[in-house]
């Protein structure tokens, strides 16, 4: 008997002991098992017409009398140009402009125009008055016949190459000519590029089309106050973005950069640059804190358009991404703080843009340098860091959201 209940309590305890040890299994594999979760990147951004516009007037007073000159400063890439326009002051209706989409900066080869350019500047008959009494007409906009506007107006154009900027000089050359004339305040714009077009290529006015309150402001009274309203209301930075790279790791060092020190070489300077995730990618997979390395999208990520990954993680991970300022010629966004892998929802707040300090910088969408319109930018090597405020870029909130679920 004494036998039979010591194989019973033998048998109990091994059965206790399976069970216990089944049940600690079971803890550690509950804690050790995945789980996977979406993260989504959406360019939110608001295309405008124009990446830069402006104004200008003469030194001592607005009008820009003969002999008087102006200047502007502008930066553009090989697909832009320059549009201006300022009223031809001896006149019921003519304005100065060059043909559309603007005043030509690049020639066929990519490399700068410079000097004079007078060529390149024509009078136009705004057609809403009569050109000797004055009355009110509805005519489409068309050249002025028999006057040659660079008699008139001198255009001669500057480059600065690493800054990627002109200067525009201006001259009223009127003077002793039989068309001597003041000109107007005036306005100039150059158009936004997406990578492939202008998004206007017939800023300010349409030839052989009827005129609009903007130009005829300009061209009646040389009024420039509702142009540059417009102008204000439709010029802003934008960008595309590069597909994203995802990173799970463990350890509380964001693997892909770190704030304040330079570019370690692991692929950071390519995909700031170029939006290039593969030598990056391939860096973070061989670091042993990394549990797992994402790519979401597979080309440029356009105004409006979103790309999102799966990832998995275990508790404890974090994650870390990254993805281009593609109109920039070495930015990035990238989460600012650390983000544990199971935090749901929307993560923008977590995220800014930062300068890899691989290439010197330019007008954002109008540096020739940059990938967007295939340069290379200039080297230079310093330490990571959030971008300034040196161009007008949008808020983070206004140009990306990322979250997830």
């Amino acid at each position: 008997m004494k036998k039979n209940i010591l194989k019973l309590a033998t048998l109990a305890l091994g059965l206790m002991t399976i069970f216990g040890l089944t049940s600690c299994d079971d803890d550690d594999m509950m804690m050790e098992s995945s789980m996977e979760k979406t993260i989504t990147f959406e360019n939110i951004v608001a295309p405008k017409d124009f990446v830069e516009s402006g104004s200008f007037q003469g030194t001592n007073t607005p009008v820009i009398m003969p002999g008087e000159s102006v200047s502007v400063k502008f930066s553009a890439g090989k697909a832009q140009s320059l549009m201006f326009a300022t009223m031809y002051g001896a006149s019921k209706d003519w304005f100065f402009a060059s043909k559309q989409p603007g005043i030509k900066l690049f020639d066929a080869n990519g490399n700068a125009i410079t000097g004079d350019v007078s060529s390149e500047v024509l009078l136009w008959d705004n057609g809403t008055k009569d050109n000797t009494t004055g009355t009110a007409q509805s005519n489409p906009i068309a050249q002025v016949p028999g006057v040659t506007a660079s008699q008139l107006v001198k255009l001669d154009l500057s480059y600065d190459i690493m800054r990627s900027e002109f200067t525009l000089m201006i001259t009223n050359t009127s003077g002793g000519t039989v068309n001597a004339t003041p000109l107007s305040p005036g306005v100039w714009a150059v158009s936004n590029y997406n990578g492939s077009q202008l998004l206007n290529s017939a800023p300010f006015f349409t030839p052989n089309a009827l005129s609009n309150p903007e130009i005829t402001d300009i061209a009646q009274m040389g009024d420039i106050a509702k142009m540059v309203t417009k102008l204000n209301a439709n010029t802003g930075i934008m960008t595309g973005l590069s597909p994203a790279l995802v990173v799970v790791y463990s350890g509380n060092q964001n693997p892909i950069y770190q704030l304040g020190q330079l570019d370690p070489g692991n692929g950071l300077k390519e995909i700031s640059q170029t939006g290039d995730v593969m030598k990056l990618q391939n860096s973070l997979k061989a670091m042993s804190n990394v549990k797992g390395v994402y790519v979401a999208g597979n080309a440029p990520v356009a105004p409006g358009s979103k790309v999102m990954t799966n990832f998995t993680y275990t508790p404890g991970d974090k994650i870390a991404y990254v993805t281009m300022f593609g109109f920039s010629n070495d930015w990035f966004y990238a989460n600012e703080q650390i983000i544990d892998a199971n935090t749901t929802g929307d993560l923008t707040s977590k995220t800014a843009l930062f300068d890899s300090g691989t290439g010197v910088n330019q007008y954002p969408g109008a540096g020739n340098r940059q990938a967007l319109f295939g340069g290379t930018p200039q080297a230079e090597s310093i330490v990571i860091s959030k971008v300034g405020t040196q161009y007008p870029v949008p808020a983070v909130q206004n140009v990306l959201k990322v979250t997830v679920n």
